[in-house]
């Protein structure tokens, strides 16, 4: 009987003793896919929007000022017929005014206080893409998995959302395959009231930001 019962108990201890060990271990994969195809992204003027020198007396005490717009040509150019999203990274992070992914920051001035914001926005009617008619774009807010239903209407482009483009409106199956698009998309940009800068020096409008193709 002494014998059953230390059997039993060593059984018992061995397999709690498994079930520990299988707990504390966990498997690690790596994916992924390196693709030949290749998409180079440009904008005009190698990227830059100068304002210039803006005087105090141009700008609002007490209200944001919108600045007039400028635009930008982008352009594309990929190996082959890739399918692929935009996305735009802010290389000065949580300076923009308003709290927003298609919001982007122009810095802080010598105080620490936030100068102001921008968007870049897309317009597919202002956009050429192969051999296309009509190009329409559509967006997804998950990484890809979802997209919205395409359409024509202007939109900014955002820092966590794709930009996608396809040559059939209403469409929820997201981007389709392009080789060349090229395209004229719009700065706006919008400065803090004076009285929330400080002007006791010059102020930079230090906006950058990276513009990125995201390969589907």
């Amino acid at each position: 009987m002494n014998s059953y019962y230390a059997v039993l108990a060593t059984t018992l201890l061995i397999s709690t003793a498994t079930h520990t060990l299988a707990a504390s271990t966990v498997d690690l994969t790596v994916k992924g896919i390196i693709t030949p195809l290749a998409c180079s992204p440009t904008l005009s003027n190698s990227g830059l929007v100068d304002y210039g020198k803006i005087s105090r007396q141009d700008l609002s005490v007490d209200k944001r000022t919108r600045l007039r717009d400028k635009t930008l040509d982008l352009s594309v150019q990929c190996n082959a017929p890739a399918r692929f999203a935009l996305m735009m990274h802010d290389n000065r992070d949580g300076s923009a005014i308003v709290n927003s992914e298609i919001y982007y920051g122009l810095n802080h001035d010598s105080s620490g206080n936030k100068v102001g914001l921008y968007s870049l926005n897309f317009d597919p009617a202002s956009t050429v893409v192969d051999d296309w008619s009509q190009v329409f774009r559509t967006d997804s807010t998950i990484g890809g998995i979802a997209w919205s239903s395409s359409n024509s209407r202007s939109i900014p482009i955002g820092a966590r959302s794709y930009l996608g483009f396809t040559n059939v409106a209403g469409s929820n199956a997201g981007p389709i395959a392009i080789q060349s698009l090229t395209s004229r998309v719009t700065l706006e940009t919008v400065i803090s009231p004076t009285s929330e800068l400080d002007l006791s020096t010059d102020v930079q409008l230090d906006g950058s930001a990276t513009l990125d193709v995201v390969y589907l």
